[in-house]
């Protein structure tokens, strides 16, 4: 799937239709979501990754994921303390 469409603020859903994320920005081979997503406890103000292997397809302003929410979470990548 070609990535280039990704742009900032776009909604990235599970393939199930579930809000995961927005889209800070596409960083290389994944897509770097909001702060405002990060979750809660530790996980809270943190950029969080989703790699752009799992895009399914880019469908006006979403991008839809090829696994549902609960599965494409496990699979987010955390931002390494002291990054921004």
């Amino acid at each position: 799937m070609a990535v280039t469409g990704i742009k900032e603020h776009m909604e990235v859903i599970g393939a199930d239709g579930v809000h995961i994320g927005t889209v800070d920005q596409v960083d290389g081979a994944r897509i770097k979501l909001t702060r405002k997503d990060s979750g809660e406890g530790s996980h809270r103000g943190h950029h969080h990754y989703i790699s752009t292997s799992l895009v399914a397809e880019v469908e006006g302003d979403r991008v839809r994921l090829s696994a549902n929410s609960d599965v494409a979470v496990m699979f987010e990548e955390e931002e390494e303390p002291g990054k921004t």
